[in-house]
């Protein structure tokens, strides 16, 4: 048992403060062209914009080049399963899709426009992006609800030829895959030998189960809110029962007790609690993630009691684990190298431009870099673009 308790960082946030930034919305339109004469205006816009528009229509490439949508990301959602809210609806949902573009913006240095369609019909939103195609260059799909995210982000994938991803999925996973790897090099235990438990096999869980398998980990138990996913179980279909055959080398049954008996990392990605008790069965020199938001399955305080290394999902706490350290630096990597598809080699390349930032200062309270680090998007960028252009920069 250890003790490793952290201290709140910030101050409390009020209502009216909140609020108050939202009113109006946080996203608007800046034109990067001065328009304050008529020559101006001509240049901009008619007459001179025709000639821009008649030379795109003779030669398609050009619209790469004299539009901004190669390098605009649309944030689309259909507000089916909003932070921890749930199935709030496409209204609801659009101020985390503005606060999705702003990051965009301020962090990777892209353009976003949020998209929140009114339809939760996977032939709906996929026709919808196909036809909005020509004005943009990547989408970043957010809060659609599982088990249909995994379908509609493969028929995207295969339907636009622009990068797509979830990153709910491969946002979280990618993080969770570099905090993973420098808390394991700060309790000195190899991935083959470690056993993960995972709560949570909706989009994120099942993400992170395929990233850590990618990266080597010897052994995963995932839970589900009926307990561990296993061959024995008949109510599992889909992925879940696909994971049932490739994870859980144990055969494990039961509950959080069984499956954290003995077991050397915890990663929480739903909003099951975990009592105390059944965190005193897991293995020397532990590791608990408990990310739900925001409210963890295990507060860091009682975590650190049995853990050596306690990450959330929370800018209060040290070890935030937070889907902004990835998404921006993915997305300008992929637009830079002009790749078609977002691959399972550029998220492990970009985990471990994550990872090797922190691994600087490595230790405890610091496995990952902070998501103002300014250093992030471009570290993730280089390597995403040198997965897809080995011989780049």
């Amino acid at each position: 048992m250890t003790t490793n308790a952290p201290a709140i960082a910030t101050e409390p946030i009020t209502d009216a403060e909140i609020f108050a930034a939202h009113e109006g919305g946080k996203l608007s339109v800046v034109s990067k062209m001065p328009l304050t004469s008529k020559r101006e205006l001509s240049i901009a816009y008619t007459p001179g914009v025709a000639q821009v528009s008649r030379a795109i229509a003779a030669d398609p490439g050009m619209h790469a080049t004299h539009t901004w949508a190669s390098r605009l990301v649309v944030v689309v959602s259909d507000g089916t399963a909003v932070l921890g809210l749930g199935d709030i609806g496409a209204a609801a949902s659009l101020p985390v899709m503005e606060g999705k573009s702003a990051l965009f913006r301020e962090f990777g240095g892209l353009d976003s426009i949020p998209l929140v369609l009114d339809t939760t019909d996977v032939d709906e939103i996929v026709e919808t992006l196909v036809r909005l195609r020509p004005s943009f260059g990547a989408v970043n799909l957010e809060d659609v609800s599982a088990p249909r995210c995994f379908e509609l982000e493969e028929r995207l994938i295969e339907a636009l030829d622009c990068p797509v991803m979830h990153d709910d999925q491969h946002g979280t996973a990618v993080v969770v895959l570099a905090a993973l790897t420098n808390a394991a090099r700060v309790v000195d235990k190899s991935f083959d030998a470690m056993r993960v438990v995972i709560s949570g096999a909706g989009a994120a869980g099942i993400a992170i189960a395929e990233a850590l398998l990618s990266a080597g980990v010897g052994d995963i138990v995932l839970l589900d809110s009926k307990g561990i996913l296993s061959k024995s179980r008949t109510d599992l279909s889909g992925v879940k029962a696909q994971y049932a055959t490739i994870t859980n080398h144990g055969n494990l049954e039961g509950g959080t007790r069984e499956a954290l008996a003995g077991a050397d990392a915890f990663i929480g990605v739903s909003s099951s609690k975990v009592d105390e008790s059944h965190l005193e069965g897991m293995n020397e020199g532990a590791i608990i993630f408990a990310l739900s938001n925001p409210d963890p399955e295990v507060l860091p305080d009682v975590a650190s009691r049995y853990a050596a290394v306690v990450a959330t999902g929370r800018s209060d706490f040290p070890n935030q684990i937070n889907n902004v350290l990835a998404f921006p630096g993915i997305f300008r990597g992929a637009l830079d190298a002009r790749a078609r598809r977002i691959t399972p080699a550029m998220k492990l390349a970009a985990a471990q431009a994550i990872a090797d930032l922190a691994a600087e200062n490595l230790a405890p309270d610091h496995i990952v870099p902070s998501p103002l680090d300014p250093r992030v998007a471009d570290a993730v960028a280089s390597a995403v673009h040198k997965a897809v252009v080995p011989d780049a920069g």
